[in-house]
């Protein structure tokens, strides 16, 4: 294999390729993947993403078989809250978000006590235009942060909170969030971990309280590590928080966030927040066979307007 950097500059992703056409295929890459297992490991903790391009990936098979290689043991997407269908196994589309719509930089499921140590996105087709995934070094956005705000949420931490619908309303339901219509199941869930939920007449309101700085459980390194900007109900606009706040009051919002004591996060925090973001963001376009490997602590990620067909699909192990 031979490693390289996109854009010429020695940031995530690290691109790995094959030497050589014959040394793309299947076997090859799963082989080189058992070998090499200890050097991918060090450069995801260097980088915090690799780009596998150039192999013979074709279908959500062949993706769900690499993926078991690197770990056998995927996660179900349970308790998640992006929209999201199940394809084959383990392997989720990557979201069913509106396609002209910007998904900002966040980390996996940090609005949960429990979350994935490392992602795996497969290009099965790309957009005809846009459609990028979007990444950025969480030790990088967290000195771009202003050090203020990012003070305030390391020692408040974030508070993500729900109001998801019985099957009909704004946002997910109970039973496509837990991927069951099972109430004991979901609060079997949400008590193992550490979900406060009490159900409502409408549906099941939660709260989950999550820190907004980390550090990686093998590096040591700080990262900003939350999506507090994402859930919180500036995240579509003035426009959008204006209507919603009017049209069903800050109780019964589908999704938003606070501090964890229960006092609000500003906007201009959160502006500042995002700036930091656009500050860091790496956007590759896809090409149709790749894989991008991330380390969920150390890299963020997102997804870029787009149009015409598209499919990216995502496992998480860890």
């Amino acid at each position: 294999m031979k490693t390289s950097f996109l854009n010429n500059t020695e940031q995530l992703p690290l691109l790995v390729q094959p030497e050589s056409a014959n040394q793309g295929g299947l076997n090859s890459l799963r082989q080189w993947l058992v070998d090499e297992r200890d050097w991918i490991e060090t450069q995801l903790l260097k980088y915090g993403g690799l780009l596998l391009r150039g192999f013979a990936l074709q279908t959500a098979e062949d993706f769900e078989h690499i993926c078991r290689v690197l770990d056998p043991q995927l996660l179900n997407y349970a308790g998640g809250d992006s929209p999201r269908e199940a394809v084959t196994g383990k392997v989720y589309t990557s979201t069913e978000y509106p396609a002209h719509l910007e998904i900002p930089l966040h980390n996996e499921m940090s609005y949960r006590q429990l979350w994935p140590r490392k992602l795996f996105f497969f290009c099965e087709l790309p957009a005809q235009q846009g459609g990028a995934t979007n990444i950025a070094d969480c030790r990088k956005i967290l000195r771009a942060v202003d050090p203020e705000v990012s003070q305030r949420f390391a020692e408040k931490q974030v508070a993500y909170i729900q109001n998801l619908h019985d099957g009909w309303g704004f946002g997910k339901s109970w039973q496509e969030t837990f991927e069951t219509d099972d109430r004991a199941v979901v609060e079997q869930h949400c008590n193992n971990t550490g979900i406060e939920f009490r159900w409502t007449g409408k549906g099941l309101w939660t709260r989950s309280i999550c820190p907004g700085v980390i550090e990686h459980p093998v590096t040591g390194e700080a990262v900003w590590f939350n999506q507090a900007d994402l859930w919180h109900v500036s995240s579509r606009g003035q426009a959008y928080q204006e209507k919603m706040l009017k049209v069903l009051g800050e109780d019964a919002l589908p999704s938003n966030a606070t501090y964890g004591d229960g006092t609000a996060i500003t906007n201009e925090e959160l502006e500042a927040v995002r700036r930091a973001y656009r500050a860091t963001e790496v956007v590759n376009p896809w090409q149709r066979g790749d894989l991008l490997m991330l380390d969920n602590v150390l890299a963020a990620h997102g997804r870029k307007p787009f149009e015409g067909p598209r499919r990216v699909l995502v496992a998480m192990s860890g």
